[in-house]
């Protein structure tokens, strides 16, 4: 019985080995690291972007609004953003995250635009999702345009 547990104990660091080395292929595909050893870099980029691919368009299905707003520039601003940010929680979160990105880089450039992606951001970014009651919409936009306007007086 103690030769079985000796060798149970033997596997340890070649399981530590094992997963430092998936974690590092992971890596590669999602976040855009360099390959590991033993794996072919340009077969790792044709998988990473066949991943981040797939990954846009299922983000384009659970938020079909940030592919309204952005038009023919999502797939390229999605892909942008995906190479070295891995996914972490989910496709929603995801969206949330992506448009976060652009807005911080005050992006996209068209103002119209970037309002409609600041208020899809703000709807979706709280603790819980807005109400869809007609009152509760029309209070959300008032406030919107009465922060545009106090932002607007500030600047004269």
């Amino acid at each position: 019985m103690s030769g079985r547990l000796e060798a149970v104990a033997d596997t340890g660091p070649a399981r530590e080995r094992l997963a430092l080395a998936q974690a590092a292929l992971l890596s590669a595909l999602v976040a855009g690291t360099p390959a590991p050893e033993g794996f072919d870099p340009a077969r790792l980029r044709v998988q990473s972007r066949a991943l981040a691919a797939k990954r846009a368009s299922v983000v384009a299905k659970v938020a079909p609004e940030l592919t309204e707003v952005l038009g023919d520039g999502y797939r390229s601003a999605f892909l942008g953003y995906a190479q070295r940010r891995p996914m972490a929680g989910g496709y929603r979160q995801d969206a949330l995250d992506f448009a976060a990105f652009l807005l911080a880089q005050d992006r996209p450039a068209d103002p119209v635009a970037r309002r409609r992606l600041t208020h899809w951001w703000r709807d979706r970014a709280g603790p819980r999702p807005p109400s869809g009651r007609r009152a509760a919409q029309l209070a959300r936009a008032a406030a919107r345009r009465a922060g545009t306007l106090q932002r607007a007086l500030r600047r004269k």
